[in-house]
């Protein structure tokens, strides 16, 4: 993060997304003609329930999922107004673009273009209310989620693959100093990715 280097990631796997093709030959000429895109990461803070502050960056989403067989309840705002009092789920997801093609489009929720200045808040099972889908929002808004009756309904954060136990309230926010860069081919840049994945049926 911020080190002005690049990325040029290659599928050595099965899923990949944001990886460009396998490939060693020609390999230096791919670098040079590779398109540049930064990233922004969601910067989570959280705290527990034993009064501890967490931190950590997200280049994906931040998700808070139920700990135990219980489904969480959570309050959400947005800018520090209540939006939604009660959301009872497994557990609900704050995506970038970039993650916007990860958990959260498993969990059916929108896919965004890489330069749109949005965030996805999509709910993960959710029971009640049965109907919300959730939401798209600024990118430069900033999400509060509260954990409701936490002792009884145990909620871990996680920031891609760095998790926080018990927690009772997690603030999200892009950061807008922070940022990667990512290198795409040509051929298989992130936007016909885009529409590639939204067309498929």
């Amino acid at each position: 993060m911020n080190t002005d280097k690049p990325i040029y990631g290659m599928n050595c796997g099965s899923v990949g997304f944001l990886m460009n093709e396998f490939r060693e030959e020609g390999l230096r000429g791919r670098l040079a003609s590779a398109i540049e895109t930064a990233v922004r990461p969601l910067a989570m803070h959280a705290m527990d329930t034993q009064g501890r502050a967490r931190d950590a960056y997200a280049i994906n989403e931040v998700s808070l999922l139920r700990q135990s067989f219980q489904a969480a309840k959570l309050r959400i705002s947005i800018d520090r107004h209540v939006r939604m009092e009660e959301l009872i789920a497994d557990g609900i997801l704050v995506s970038t673009p970039v993650g916007s093609t990860a958990y959260n489009l498993s969990a059916h929720g929108p896919i965004i273009p890489i330069n749109a200045p949005l965030l996805a808040i999509t709910p993960l099972s959710a029971f009640r209310p049965r109907t919300w889908r959730g939401a798209l929002i600024t990118a430069r808004a900033e999400v509060k989620i509260e954990i409701l009756e936490a002792p009884k309904r145990p909620v871990n954060a996680a920031a891609d693959n760095v998790e926080f136990k018990s927690v009772v309230e997690v603030t999200v926010a892009q950061d807008r100093q922070a940022h990667s860069k990512i290198l795409f081919d040509p051929d298989h840049s992130w936007d016909e990715r885009i529409l590639t994945e939204q067309f498929r049926y």
